[in-house]
């Protein structure tokens, strides 16, 4: 593919399907311009250089959120809606959380989202401060609660570049956690327990954390409204 029928997006998009595939020590020009089907370097005419390059993808990602109407009363079915959204998207892309540990992600696909999340809870009663408090809050809750799946995926991105068996691995980790729970008494009892994958996280545990902090903001919000 000659260098003058690349786009920028394209270029963007090939970067995110490296990084869905191999994570973020998984990319560099070379692989990407692998990815395209061109040479390393007809990619720097539109990115300087790595940084640009996982920066740029990142803030591409969050474009894929689709964003609930903000201004009705619901505020909490708005937020609810927009914290599923980020969840499910970092889901799909599991390097996003490595990446922003290391980059400033911003761009207008975040900005886009955190003008949406500022309307909500400006909409429901937060005022300055509060509403920037507020959905930072959200925010950091759904991205703990994304946090142990992504590291999970990272780990088998790791492992695919080293061509290491993911298999057999998961089988020995998953045996050396079994092992070290059964010490402790409470643990034991849930991994023994016919309930034990409830205390794994998944779906249910991500909603009981979401509720317990829209009530939390909403106690909040009472209060404050009574003064």
């Amino acid at each position: 593919m000659p260098r003058e029928t690349l786009t920028k997006e394209q270029i963007l998009r090939a970067a995110v399907e490296v990084l869905d595939a191999e994570g973020v020590a998984g990319l560099n020009m070379r692989r990407l311009g692998a990815q395209l089907g061109v040479a390393s370097t007809a990619t720097y005419y539109y990115v300087k250089n790595k940084d640009e390059l996982v920066t740029s993808a990142a803030d591409l990602v969050w474009h894929e959120i689709e964003l609930p109407y903000s201004g009705g009363d619901d505020w909490r079915s708005a937020a609810t809606v927009l914290a599923h959204e980020v969840y499910a998207m970092i889901g799909r892309h599991f390097w996003l959380l490595a990446a922003m540990s290391t980059h400033v992600i911003y761009g207008p696909g975040k900005a886009r989202f955190d003008e949406c999340g500022l309307g909500i809870f400006e909409r429901a009663g937060f005022a300055g401060r509060d509403a920037d408090r507020a959905a930072a809050t959200v925010l950091m809750y759904v991205i703990g609660a994304a946090q142990g799946s992504a590291a999970e995926r990272a780990w088998e991105a790791r492992l695919r570049r080293d061509g290491g068996d993911i298999a057999a691995r998961q089988s020995d980790v998953l045996a050396f956690v079994t092992e070290a729970a059964r010490q402790f008494p409470r643990l034991r009892a849930r991994l023994e327990s016919p309930d034990a994958v409830e205390i794994l996280p998944g779906s249910s545990g991500f909603e009981f954390g979401l509720r317990t902090v829209l009530d939390g903001l909403q106690a909040r919000l009472a209060v404050a409204q009574e003064k």
